[in-house]
């Protein structure tokens, strides 16, 4: 049955609303019948229901729940039942209500509420129903005050011995505001706290973690040491509150102070207005304003810092205006007074007045004027002998002060948070700025926005008055603010927290001191470092009280609008809020008018934002506290509305991640509720969808963050469960986050073969095994492929068996398995062309043209590539796209069309980045040998600097190029340190179980021995790469620079013999499975040994040869060295003419390259020959 009133569902047979209250059935006077609620007459006996109606009462407000920051004091005393053994029942009474008196007094004097008397324990709350920012402040505050005055009260009536021990615990607890009869304050919490109070000694009061860090700017601790708690899991560190040392609500500071930086041209404004006042003798003042954080206190601490150290003598001023208590209506300007005449706060009056009349007496010299200041001013400070009076006396009393005091020299008054005072104060600063003109006296107000709201004629058509708004600060400001006191900051780290302050100087500051009192971030060596991994930056509590202070300043219809805004997220709609509010539209927009002239929300206006006519959270931490303070109830309604209202604007896939958001926030919020199986259906459906979306968008991390979030609402299925955790690894692979793949695949096989679902557990032991390959683990990948083989060959072929043989025969061929490699893909190729498998096909047909590569047939493997790549662009399979791609770029390098290969490369790193794909965009970022080839090293050496080297072992087949590559280049540009740093990086790919890796680790650790000078060491490590050239074909990049860097070694130490061998090899191979790369450098190398032979008409012929090779095949480097090879030759010749063009043309060509090694044997020669162009 729906409720006619607030529209909650009750169960059948309620008569009441269990919501609000409201009669939902409504008996028939005549026949007794049940109607239901406003009906007219009786649908059984048709009786009139209306007719003399009982008197109904007045519809009580229903109590709000919200989730709060608060502080809770408890409050206990020892030594009570001694000092009541033998005293009157009525004393007793008398004792206890006298200490009930006294702490309803202290905590009231600092702003709290208490909760409840039970026996002769206190229990109060700070932070609900309204909170301040410095509710930790002053709780403990009350609790040293309140400790103190129950020693006093026990001596006062006879019982010395009655002292009071008080626990104070800040954090986050269930709030029912409006309460009456009931406990406004529950949970975890307030038992803490008790427990707390309960370990107190006599006379002490102890504090937790949380109130401690969001109190210590004002008041100084000691460890009290570790605490087990009775009803606590885990012991708890605890801090014994010793006494004040600073004001209300100061702020707190890193253990350096930050830089003062972004308000120079607000600072030189403040110093010039003022040097202004005292050079002109008139009154000033400025106004400025800026929400909490933002900087106005630091402002003026570095105003006074100026004032300082000016020679001239200023008279300094400063009061605050607090937010709580009773008498703080002249606050601020009481404590400026009291500061003039050297006034302790609660200095006694027998020596506070002496220094009152003292400092009136130095100002006045009539007696008559000193006896009318003296006396009011006695009044403000509230001390006896002061003379009451009205507000026009007092007024010209304080300005009369002032004024004597400002015309012996410049003087200043800052009044703090003047947003908190009253009117009667903001009139007196108004009126001294008035009737004080012709005097230097400079008036500073810092106040919040709120104070143009409660008075919009501040400063209005006043002479000499300046109003400064702080804005927050640029984005450069504020890394030099973190940068100054906490340098080291990663660069993740300070884009996050920079990200959450906005702006706002003491968001970041705050944030970074939470991390520091937590451990979560250490000072070492001069710098800051994590202590470990950090998913979401908490709010600190000194912040969250700041904004939920700020949010409780607010009119209820204005902090409710922003509460349900909260759920919309950082941006929402007129339309959308009032869907979730169920309030009409005109009725909202002045309340959310009101919002922006607040500076809590803003409105695009721009006409080119696809955000225009949004409304919008202008800093985000303010939405998330005010959605924290939403009960679980309200959260779950409201995110459920929103769900609906997003769900009936259409097109739900552009907005299926924030649908699902909604109802994944609405289960948590009621995981228990009786619809909660609905709910969560609908989110993990939603997720699912979201999860699809974002995969085709090449969004890996948040489809994979989705099919997670599904993952774990399936609990009631397995399959299902399993599914999602198989797509969340794909999901974690194609982003190269490995590890989260390797977890997600093993959780999904687990839960396959859980339910004997062995087929789609071998699918994903085949995607398993790319994982175990990226990290060098082949082997065991191909030996748990195997038996899933072994078990899924025994039933009827699917595409289960198809994907997991096409992998495996992948696999097999990489560990120079050749033949098992040659059956698995036949296998693959028959079942996935049968039952039209495009991706199983386009994967199985790639791996058959590598091998057909292999064993020298490169043309008809590069027409398998095509089609390959034909058939998964065609059916949208980009994994196998990017794959086909990749070895097409490669089988172009090996028949030496460079040009061809890299714009492959580039086309296919393009498309890499465009799906999402980062192991592949990786992969397309490592294969360099293109760009090497034609001379770009300086773009080849930019992508290896887009790789995370950190990562490499996580993706060895897309990073192992770049030893290689990366290598020979530092290696010719003179850096053989980084040449050899990187050896060691990659040094483990000298003992894979992948013959590619072993082979080219050594045919680069090769090519180093040989620079370095060691060519038979560099001769016996090209050894291992020379032999694959059976299996992997000769034309592979490793195979063919192996081969050259052996037969320089063996041309360098003068074994010919063995130079001839290597180049027999050559003549072995027919025609078409050589290259012209070979072949250049059998032309140079063949040179070179007719050379050292003295067959100079066919040297000369063979580098002619091997340089027009070079050239046709663009491949700089080594025409280079064959131009130098001919140039050294003839110059040792005696040809210094004939070799000078050619090392001119060389030198040019390593000077472009930036090939010292190779410029080095051109200036060994230019002493004999004149090198020229």
């Amino acid at each position: 049955m729906t409720c006619a009133s607030c529209g909650t569902e009750n169960e059948a047979g309620r008569k009441f609303c269990s919501e609000c209250g409201t009669p939902l059935a409504r008996a028939c006077d005549t026949c007794g019948a049940q109607n239901a609620a406003g009906a007219k007459f009786c649908g059984e006996c048709g009786a009139s229901l209306t007719a003399a109606p009982s008197p109904q009462p007045k519809p009580v407000p229903v109590p709000q729940a919200e989730r709060r920051l608060v502080s809770v004091l408890f409050a206990d005393l020892v030594g009570f039942t001694a000092a009541s053994e033998g005293r009157d029942a009525e004393d007793t009474r008398e004792l206890l209500s006298r200490y009930f008196e006294t702490a309803r007094q202290v905590i009231e004097r600092y702003g709290g509420t208490i909760e409840k008397f039970i026996g002769d324990a206190v229990m109060a709350v700070w932070g609900a129903p309204v909170a301040q920012e410095d509710d930790a402040d002053r709780a403990v505050r009350a609790a040293l005050e309140l400790v103190d005055a129950v020693t006093v009260l026990g001596t006062d009536l006879g019982a010395p011995d009655l002292r009071a021990r008080v626990g104070v615990l800040t954090g986050e607890a269930a709030v029912t505001l409006g309460a009456e009869g009931q406990g406004m304050v529950a949970g975890d919490l307030v038992n803490t706290a008790s427990r707390i109070q309960s370990v107190a000694q006599s006379g002490t009061v102890l504090v937790g973690a949380a109130t401690k860090r969001a109190s210590e700017g004002a008041i100084a601790y000691e460890s009290a040491g570790i605490h087990e708690l009775k009803g606590k899991s885990e012991p708890i560190e605890l801090w014994r509150a010793l006494r004040v040392v600073g004001l209300v609500g100061t702020t707190h500071s890193l253990a350096v102070e930050p830089p003062f930086v972004g308000r120079d041209r607000d600072l030189r404004l403040v110093k010039e207005l003022f040097n202004g006042a005292a050079e002109d003798r008139r009154a000033q003042l400025v106004s400025v304003i800026g929400i909490g954080g933002i900087g106005k206190s630091r402002l003026a601490w570095e105003f006074e810092k100026y004032i300082d150290g000016l020679a001239e003598n200023v008279l300094w001023h400063r009061g605050r205006c607090l937010s709580y208590g009773d008498g703080v209506a002249f606050w601020a300007l009481a404590e400026m007074i009291r500061g003039r005449a050297g006034m302790l706060e609660d200095e006694p009056n027998e020596t506070a007045l002496p220094k009152l009349r003292a400092a009136v007496e130095l100002h006045f010299e009539d007696s008559d004027e000193r006896r009318f200041v003296e006396r009011r001013l006695a009044h403000l400070l509230g001390l006896e002998g002061g003379a009451s009076g009205d507000q026009e006396n007092l007024f010209a009393a304080a300005r009369m002060f002032f004024e004597r005091v400002a015309a012996r020299g410049p003087t200043v008054l800052v009044f703090e948070d003047i947003h908190w005072a009253d009117s009667a104060l903001l009139d007196f600063v108004e009126y001294l700025h008035d009737w004080s003109r012709d005097l230097p006296l400079f008036i500073l107000t810092l106040a919040r926005p709120e104070l143009t709201e409660r008075r919009p004629t501040w400063g209005a058509g006043k002479r000499n008055f300046t109003s400064i708004t702080l804005e927050p600060l640029a984005t450069d400001a504020m890394e030099t603010l973190l940068t100054g006191p906490v340098p080291g900051l990663s660069d993740e780290l300070r884009e996050r927290i920079l990200e959450r302050a906005e702006g706002v100087p003491f968001y970041a500051v705050e944030t970074v001191r939470m991390l520091l009192d937590r451990g979560l971030l250490v000072r070492e060596d001069g710098s800051f470092q994590l202590t470990g991994e950090i998913d979401t930056l908490e709010v600190p509590e000194t912040l969250q009280a700041l904004i939920a202070a700020r949010l409780d300043g607010l009119s209820p219809d204005e902090r409710r609008l922003v509460q349900n805004a909260a759920v919309l997220g950082r941006t929402f709609t007129l339309r959308g809020l009032a869907s979730v509010t169920g309030t009409a539209e005109d009725e909202l927009e002045p309340i959310l008018g009101s919002l922006m002239r607040k500076e809590v929300l803003s409105l695009q206006a721009d006409p080119m934002s696809p955000e225009r006519g949004q409304y919008g959270f202008i800093q985000d931490l303010v939405k998330k506290v005010a959605y924290d303070t939403l009960s679980k109830k309200e959260r779950k309604s409201r995110h459920l509305a929103a769900a609906a209202y997003l769900r009936e604007l259409g097109d739900d896939d552009e907005v299926v991640e924030v649908v699902a958001s909604h109802y994944l926030d609405a289960y948590r919020s009621a995981p228990d509720d009786p619809d909660a199986d609905a709910v969560k259906a609908e989110a993990r459906t939603m997720l699912l969808r979201a999860g699809e979306r974002g995969a085709s968008l090449g969004a890996t991390a948040e489809a994979q963050s989705r099919f997670e979030e599904a993952a774990a609402l399936a609990d009631d299925d397995i399959r299902l469960r399993a599914e999602l955790y198989e797509r969340a690894g794909i999901m974690a692979r194609m982003g190269a986050r490995v590890q989260q793949a390797d977890e997600h695949f093993e959780r999904a096989i687990a839960l396959f073969q859980e339910i004997g679902a062995h087929h789609p557990a071998a699918r994903v032991e085949a995607r398993l095994a790319e994982v175990l390959w990226d990290t060098g683990r082949l082997e065991t990948g191909v030996e748990r492929m195997d038996r899933s083989f072994a078990l899924l060959s025994q039933e009827e072929p699917d595409e289960d068996l198809a994907a997991l043989a096409a992998q495996i025969g992948r696999f097999m061929f990489f560990a120079g398995e050749l033949d098992t490699a040659a059956d698995r893909i036949e296998t693959a190729l028959r079942i996935a062309e049968a039952r039209l498998l495009p991706e199983v096909f386009a994967q199985a047909l790639t791996t058959k043209a590598i091998m057909l590569a292999a064993h020298g047939r490169i043309q008809e493997g590069m027409a398998l590539l095509r089609f390959a790549l034909d058939t998964a662009l065609e059916h949208d399979k980009p994994v196998a796209a990017l794959r086909a791609s990749y070895n097409l770029a490669d089988n172009f390098s090996q028949i030496d069309r460079y040009e061809e290969a890299a714009v492959t490369v580039r086309e296919g790193l393009v498309h890499a980045r465009r799906v999402g794909n980062r192991q592949w965009e990786w992969s397309f970022l490592g294969q360099l040998y293109p760009l090497y080839a034609l001379g770009e090293w300086d773009e080849a050496l930019e992508m290896i600097g887009q790789l995370p080297e950190d990562r490499w072992t996580e993706a060895r087949q897309a990073f192992s190029p770049v030893f290689p590559i990366g290598s020979m280049i530092h290696l010719y540009r003179g850096d053989l340190d980084e040449a050899r740093r990187l050896a060691t990086v990659y040094d483990i790919l000298a003992d894979s179980a992948d013959v590619q890796e072993r082979a080219t680790y050594a045919g680069s650790m090769a090519r180093i021995f040989l620079v370095e000078g060691d060519p038979a060491e560099a001769t016996k490590a090209a050894a291992f790469p020379l032999e694959l050239r059976e299996t992997m074909g000769n034309r592979q990049e490793y195979v063919k620079e192996a081969w050259v860097t052996a037969v320089e070694g063996a041309l360098d130490t003068g074994d010919l013999n063995r130079a001839r061998d290597l180049l027999t090899i050559l003549d072995e191979l027919p025609p078409g499975n050589t290259s012209q790369f070979l072949q250049a450098h059998a032309a140079r190398f063949r040179a070179r040994v007719a050379a050292s032979e003295g067959e100079k008409p066919e040297a000369d012929r063979l580098y002619r040869r091997a340089a027009a090779l070079f050239r046709d095949m663009s491949f700089p480097l080594y025409l280079g060295v064959t131009l130098l090879d001919q140039g050294e030759w003839l110059a040792h010749q005696g040809s210094e003419d004939q070799a000078a063009p050619l090392l001119g043309e060389a030198r040019e060509i390593f000077e472009r390259l930036r090939a010292q090694w190779w410029l080095d044997r051109v200036d060994a020669l230019s002493r004999r020959v004149e090198v020229t162009a």
